[in-house]
């Protein structure tokens, strides 16, 4: 370690003290809240050199060759955040960071993935990263392709079950009420991997929670909306706002399920894998 001395002046040492006061109040509210604050500082970081605009409720992000995109970003991203917080029945507490990768590569890279990651979007502690819709659509009605196929409403759900879990969930709650939520307001699905004869096939569901992303991603993300649409489908939608709710009280999802639903979650689940394979 180098022995390189610095003068402290007392301007200095009332700067170390607030970010130590300001660390602490964070640590002690929630883990959640560190957690933003230190990957927003990370961002803040990484896109110190690119260009800003701000619509009314998003900074977004961008390098100089995403200029001719960065309004058609911002209005689906505020369409996403009208119709998306409406299903929820509230909005986010603060704006919302965008940034808009140029390619898949750089996209891979902010978070450290493998540069042949495929991704169209991610959101992560309070910041929603998206790829250039220039990278993987036409100029030909782009804007109508980028809403409907576009990140934009996936991964704002996925913002706001984290706001109101406080941070609590696992990857396939966030994942079956995202894509649940996509469906309903775009209507897009990812194809089954049941398609056609296909004997259906599933993970259980402490495998999902555990292992998500080892798992095969198809049969994962499927099985995740099945476990949401199943849920809305026999005890109404607001159960999975419901459920959410409680996990932002500290609950685990098997107890928030069976809290809400009034099942014990064993029952719960058993039931859950006859209703995926009865046509098996």
């Amino acid at each position: 370690m180098l022995g390189i001395k610095t003068p402290v002046s007392p301007k200095g040492i009332v700067l170390v003290l607030v970010f130590i006061l300001l660390i602490t109040l964070l640590i002690s509210k929630n883990s959640q809240s560190l957690m933003r604050f230190m990957v927003g500082q990370e961002v803040n970081l990484k896109t110190a050199d690119f260009a800003q605009y701000q619509s009314e409720h998003y900074d977004i992000k961008y390098t100089p060759i995403d200029e001719p995109y960065v309004k058609l970003i911002a209005g689906v991203g505020e369409e996403a955040y009208d119709s998306v917080s409406s299903m929820f029945g509230l909005k986010p507490g603060g704006r919302t960071i965008i940034v808009v990768y140029p390619d898949s590569s750089s996209l891979s890279q902010s978070f450290g993935w493998d540069k042949d990651a495929n991704a169209m979007g991610v959101y992560w502690a309070g910041s929603i990263r998206i790829l250039s819709p220039r990278e993987w659509l036409g100029e030909k009605d782009m804007q109508l392709y980028f809403a409907r196929e576009g990140p934009m409403v996936h991964e704002f759900a996925h913002l706001m079950v984290d706001e109101i879990s406080r941070g609590n969930y696992n990857r396939w709650w966030t994942e079956g009420i995202a894509q649940y939520v996509e469906k309903k307001i775009t209507g897009f699905e990812f194809s089954s991997p049941f398609a056609g004869d296909k004997k259906v096939e599933y993970y259980q569901l402490k495998q999902l929670a555990k292992r998500f992303d080892k798992l095969d991603q198809s049969i994962a993300y499927w099985e995740s909306l099945q476990a949401t649409e199943y849920i809305a489908e026999r005890y109404g939608e607001e159960s999975l706002f419901s459920i959410t709710w409680e996990l932002g009280q500290g609950k685990s999802l098997e107890h928030a399920i069976e809290k809400v639903l009034s099942i014990p979650y064993t029952e719960w689940e058993e039931d859950f894998y006859r209703y995926i394979t009865k046509d098996s």
